[in-house]
């Protein structure tokens, strides 16, 4: 087994990434079928791209049909005493959308198709892992019948973001209630039971996507949210306050994409491949 420290929060672990560092790792499988629908689950904007920009890069030039789900409206995402929250929360969302469209093979859209991208609108720092949350989750589950569910992992130890834990926590629990009929039967909806669930941020991975190809979609896509280039990307430099226009301004070969790939090549070897995004698999669903 290979010991691999790494960050629950912050700049702390080896690639210097709020995200995805392994903590530690044992056999991994590689590469799933490609799915033809997916549901990506996210606690925040940002989240799903740090978690799994590239594997999703990767389903859709296949042909997979993406769906994405942010729980939270983002509102406390800026480290500005005068930041206008609601204009927060609205850059947030485009950011979103804007996000998704690169990852999904689709830069020069205005955005993805409507239908594919949802917003829980939870209070940013305020999610809970309350039924009505579950069936909410449970719900766009059994609408969009993905083949592939990805999300935090729950169980990640000394995880400090509460919702990243309750994130990871709604999405299980949302999908055993997706899954078995006499569950939200108010929904009036056909039960259905994915056949893998992919955890990012596992304690344990055991199952690598190959990213390679699709790295500098995943920096593209996670440059997209330009609220974040100061607080979670470090671009305080490059921020829109001082007069970035957004990801264009940021070199190919800076810092945080650094990071980011430092972080794939760090994933990829587990498995002897040179760049990889760690997951935890579960099929016994």
């Amino acid at each position: 087994m290979t010991g691999l420290e790494g960050a629950t929060d912050g700049h702390q672990g080896p690639s210097g990434l709020p995200v995805g560092d392994l903590l530690s790792a044992g056999p991994v499988t590689v590469d799933l079928p490609v799915p033809a629908a997916v549901l990506a689950v996210g606690a925040h904007p940002d989240d799903i791209e740090f978690g799994c920009g590239a594997t999703l890069a990767k389903w859709a030039a296949a042909g997979s049909e993406l769906h994405y789900l942010v729980l939270t409206d983002g509102s406390k995402g800026s480290w500005r005493p005068d930041a206008d929250i609601r204009q927060l929360v609205a850059d947030r969302r485009q950011e979103c959308h804007d996000a998704a469209a690169v990852v999904d093979g689709m830069p020069h859209r205005t955005t993805p198709p409507p239908d594919r991208v949802f917003f829980l609108e939870r209070v940013d720092g305020e999610l809970e892992n309350g039924i009505d949350e579950r069936r909410a989750v449970a719900r766009l589950i059994r609408l969009v019948r993905p083949t592939v569910v990805l999300g935090h992992d729950p169980w990640r130890r000394y995880r400090l973001h509460p919702d990243h834990r309750a994130a990871g926590f709604v999405t299980v629990d949302a999908l055993v209630g997706a899954r078995d009929r006499n569950f939200f039967t108010e929904l009036g909806l056909e039960p259905h039971r994915p056949e893998s669930l992919l955890l990012w941020e596992a304690d344990l991975p055991n199952h690598l996507e190959d990213a390679r190809g699709f790295e500098e979609v995943k920096i593209e896509a996670l440059l997209c949210h330009h609220s974040q280039l100061e607080s979670t990307m470090g671009l305080g430099d490059l921020a829109p306050s001082s007069g970035s226009s957004g990801p264009e301004s940021v070199p190919p070969g800076s810092e945080f994409a650094s990071k980011v790939l430092r972080q794939l090549a760090t994933h990829g070897s587990l498995a002897g491949y040179p760049s990889a995004e760690a997951f935890r698999l579960m099929t016994d669903l």
